[in-house]
């Protein structure tokens, strides 16, 4: 974008004792960086100390970023000025220099710093009786370390008793719930909505999607009632060994005060989650004839293309073990594992979906599934859950399928572009039904992608090998990518799959694949 050049004046702000009184203050517009009916936002410099602030223009008054400049904390930029007027608000903040958490590859451990901290920073609002009204990852800046700031709060209010609807109808569609578009006021639980939808954005591939969907879920419920109450809430289901510890330290305490030896802790679980869809929104039909194939360890149901958003489809799969064959009620609880299934692309609208869960297969016994088509909550509901027929396993102790060998890449010229593909030189020891799971990593360790394809595939489309998509893949100096391969048995009761242990040891990774020259 072009730069915008113009020199004026800022109105004076009483508050404003760490800077000079704004009439002898001026700034050089340096740049657009958002404009709309309610506000102008440009990145400016302050012409005598050369400093580069943000600053805002909106209409009307806000008197929230008067609060906030009284209200410092690390998870908010500075406010150097704020002046409100009956018909607008002009704010100077500061600049941070950054990407924001939408725009990050984030690891397991950098999803979890971002989340702590965002839940530290919402709490501290909801403390001071704000509520953001506008939670999304392109509001979510990652400031040097990928500590957090959270920005724009331009649709921000503070709860009035009374009211029962919000005046101004504010936010981003699909981060806002229901109750933000009039049907009640809102309050802190709105942010709480918002966040859920967030963290389901900001889960990628490399992230174990299973130990956060049940929290997402419940902060997503179109009731408000049915929500968590409050961010900590939220803080302590996303990460109990938080709430274990306050709940031993607390604990210890009572110990000492009563003179007790020992202490015992009640186990701790989630509670049961409501996932009616709520008035106003379509219940999605249930996946049909949910079935294991045959005894390939493959679980498959009928697609229903509206679940999800435009561009994947969206399952929930919960697997259950019993020690016999009777089957789980569809919205029984005691599951052991659940993950959100995406099939996306070509995929997207294949009339029957599967997935191998194999690698999730634990002690011999009676395997059944539940799955739901996922709504996107905001024309379609979750569907409820159906229950498929059983699956017998009896593979515990069954040799491991040999690991592959020979790992390579090859490079191909399609329609002009070069495409990167992951081989290995023993294909034809696996079966048609088995599937290959490809791991991508870049020159730091940092897990990039996974692809999945089953033999039949990787012969008939694959070139021999499994490719990752360009989008992945950043050519520059020191640019370099390497992968692993996991094999997933399709006779589960015969062989297990390929070992790959947890570190992954350097002899399982293949050769480094050069995109720049070396540094």
């Amino acid at each position: 974008m072009a730069n915008m050049k113009n020199t004026e004046n800022v109105e004076s702000m009483e508050s404003a004792e760490s800077m000079e009184s704004a009439e002898s203050m001026e700034y050089e517009e340096m740049e657009l960086l958002k404009q709309s009916e309610k506000s102008t936002v440009h990145l400016v410099r302050e012409a005598r100390s050369g400093q580069v602030y943000v600053r805002k223009r909106l209409n009307g008054r806000h008197e929230v970023y008067r609060m906030l400049q009284d209200c410092p904390h690390p998870g908010l930029p500075e406010l150097y000025q704020v002046t409100v007027s009956d018909d607008c608000t002009t704010v100077i903040e500061e600049y941070i220099k950054g990407q924001t958490s939408g725009e990050a590859q984030l690891t397991e451990r950098q999803f979890g710093q971002v989340v702590r901290e965002l839940c530290a920073v919402l709490e501290f609002l909801h403390g001071k009786g704000i509520i953001h009204r506008d939670i999304k990852p392109s509001n979510i800046l990652l400031r040097s370390g990928g500590h957090v700031c959270l920005i724009d709060f331009d649709a921000a209010r503070m709860p009035r008793e009374g009211a029962e609807q919000d005046t101004r109808l504010l936010g981003t569609r699909g981060f806002a719930p229901p109750e933000q578009y009039g049907f009640a006021q809102t309050d802190e639980r709105a942010d709480i909505y918002a966040l859920g939808v967030t963290l389901e954005q900001l889960l990628g591939d490399g992230i174990h999607r299973s130990r956060y969907q049940k929290v997402i879920r419940k902060c997503r419920n179109l009731d408000p009632d049915k929500r968590y109450q409050s961010v900590r809430q939220v803080r302590l289901a996303l990460f109990p060994a938080q709430r274990k510890s306050l709940r031993a330290a607390a604990a210890l305490v009572a110990a000492l005060l009563l003179g007790l030896a020992t202490v015992g802790l009640p186990s701790l679980r989630d509670a049961g989650e409501n996932t009616d869809g709520g008035a106003g929104l379509a219940v999605l039909p249930v996946p049909g004839t949910p079935h294991w194939e045959g005894e390939t360890g493959a679980v498959a149901w009928n697609n229903v293309p509206e679940s999800g958003e435009a561009d994947e489809a969206r399952f929930r799969l919960r697997l259950y073990r019993r020690d016999t064959a009777d089957a789980p009620d569809a919205d029984e609880e005691g599951w052991y594992e659940e993950e959100m299934v995406r099939v996306g692309g070509t995929h997207r609208e294949r009339e029957v979906i599967t997935s191998n869960v194999v690698p999730k297969l634990r002690e011999n016994g009676f395997y059944y599934f539940t799955v739901s088509a996922a709504g996107d909550g905001i024309r379609y509901a979750d569907s409820p859950f159906v229950v498929s027929d059983v699956f017998e396993y009896t593979g515990e102790s069954a040799p491991p399928l040999e690991a592959p060998t020979g790992l390579a890449w090859r490079m191909y010229e399609i329609d002009d572009r070069r495409r990167y593909y992951a081989t290995w030189d023993n294909i034809d020891d696996y079966e048609d039904d088995d599937v290959f799971s490809v791991n991508f990593y870049d020159q730091d360790g940092e897990y990039v992608t996974n692809n999945t394809w089953k033999k039949s595939d990787v012969v008939e489309h694959g070139y021999g090998g499994i490719p990752v998509a360009a989008q992945f893949l950043a050519p520059g100096p020191g640019s370099k990518y390497r992968f692993t391969i996991q094999v997933y048995s399709s006779r589960p009761n015969q062989y297990a799959s390929s070992p790959m242990p947890d570190p992954v040891p350097e002899e399982y990774y293949g050769p480094w694949l050069l995109l720049g020259p070396e540094e």
